[in-house]
């Protein structure tokens, strides 16, 4: 029998032959394994690459400062797309999970980011000022629910569709893929060949398409109906829980290191902001803090990982000490005008980037590693509830100082939270056996 091309490159990239077994998936399923592989990976390829192209913390925050779109604008970026996309879920999830077929949740939310991006697209055409920011804001906050939706919904489909052993083959080669793309765009943008804001729109309207491209194919996936009890509200959860707040020394002490090293993610728009203000004069190329940012994910991802297995507190103070000290030089230059170099703030932005990879892996890790089973949930709901807020509010009380005071303070305080939450990791317990 002829093999088809889904079946040739699943076995290429699992080195399966057609003496696979499926352990942890309905045997109903097993056939259309290697079909579903591979929708998994263009489907995440798309999405991700669509990510890049619309990234807030670059692209969306370099897009408002070089058009003049005011500072509180750019401040709000990040805090709109990082607790947009967590406090949802806290009603959401539940719903979600009572559905027996979870691909066209996913789907539709893949739909809404790709009409949220598309309408990005549009604004930066038609809209100016502060017509353009609010646009924006509202396009990306309606982003942000589009993602929390596929973010519980994909998991669930994940599990009823591809073997356990091979989930990790299908994410990580997308995100490799995905990368790769990135980068390539990057290089483009720092060719100085085209216009920087055409470019970038042209870029917007991409991820408008791949994202409608990616949830057509992914309702393509052959999915089982699967289990619809069970799936308790974390808001519930974290309000039966609360308590935990005032008993777990631990729990509060991580927590308080999460909410200080969110500066980590608050920052890089407002290093944007500094490049794009002096583009004119010569640097600020957003092509080389695109690839900067890229090249640190694709880098560091995987150092980051094998430490956090040896010890996620010492991950998350080291990548304290990397952020705290990027940001403290940044300030420092900018305020003497020393960043006059091309190069400088890419590599600044470059060290920063690899400090918050280094905070998303550390605290993942920490938080699945001092739970157990039966506090994991209360945990993470916990966690997520209290950081979703404290997102709204510093990201809120940026933009307002930000707009009365410049950049270069709120890069000053953000090299503060870093070195402070230092102070809190060192008293974390350690989780990891050595």
């Amino acid at each position: 029998m002829t093999k088809s091309i889904s079946d040739i490159a699943f076995e290429a990239l699992t080195s399966e032959d057609d003496g696979r077994v499926c352990r942890d998936i309905p045997d109903e399923a097993c056939n259309d394994q290697p079909k579903n592989f591979i929708t998994h990976i263009m489907s995440l390829f798309l999405t991700k690459c669509a990510d890049g192209l619309i990234d807030p913390k670059l692209v969306l925050s370099w897009i408002l400062s070089a058009t003049g779109t005011p500072s509180y604008f750019v401040g709000l970026l990040v805090p709109i797309r990082e607790a947009g996309a967590l406090l949802p879920q806290l009603f959401t999830s539940a719903y979600l999970r009572s559905l027996p077929k979870r691909k066209f949740a996913w789907a539709f939310g893949s739909f809404l980011q790709g009409l949220s991006a598309s309408g990005m697209g549009l604004a930066v055409i038609h809209l100016e000022d502060v017509a353009l920011g609010t646009a924006i804001i509202l396009l990306l906050a309606m982003l942000a629910l589009a993602r929390s939706i596929c973010s519980v919904s994909y998991k669930d489909v994940l599990g009823k569709t591809i073997d356990k052993s091979k989930r990790g083959t299908a994410t990580g080669t997308a995100s490799s893929l995905a990368a790769g793309f990135v980068i390539l765009f990057a290089f483009l943008l720092s060719l100085q060949i085209f216009n920087k804001i055409t470019l970038l729109t042209i870029g917007l309207f991409l991820a408008g398409l791949f994202w409608f491209l990616a949830s057509f194919l992914f309702l393509t996936l052959t999915e089982e109906k699967g289990a619809t009890e069970g799936g308790g509200s974390p808001l519930n959860v974290a309000l039966k829980n609360i308590k935990l707040l005032t008993k777990d020394k631990q729990l509060i002490l991580f927590i308080l290191t999460r909410a200080l090293l969110v500066a980590t993610a608050l920052s890089p728009p407002f290093m944007v902001a500094i490049a794009a203000k002096n583009y004119k004069d010569g640097f600020g190329d957003i092509g080389l803090l695109l690839l900067a940012t890229s090249l640190a994910s694709l880098l560091s991802g995987y150092i980051w990982g094998r430490l956090s297995d040896k010890s996620s507190r010492l991950v998350l103070m080291y990548s304290a000490l990397i952020g705290g000290i990027t940001l403290a030089a940044t300030t420092f230059l900018s305020m003497f005008e020393l960043l006059s170099d091309n190069y400088l703030l890419p590599l600044l932005l470059f060290s920063l980037m690899i400090s918050y990879q280094g905070v998303r892996l550390g605290r993942s890790t920490h938080l699945v590693d001092m739970a157990d089973e039966e506090t994991r949930a209360a945990y993470t709901a916990l966690s997520n509830s209290v950081i979703g807020l404290f997102l709204l509010l510093v990201g809120g009380s940026f933009s307002i100082l930000a707009s009365i005071f410049n950049e270069n303070f709120i890069l000053a305080i953000s090299s503060l939270m870093c070195f402070l939450s230092m102070i809190s990791t060192y008293y974390l317990r350690e989780e990891q056996i050595a």
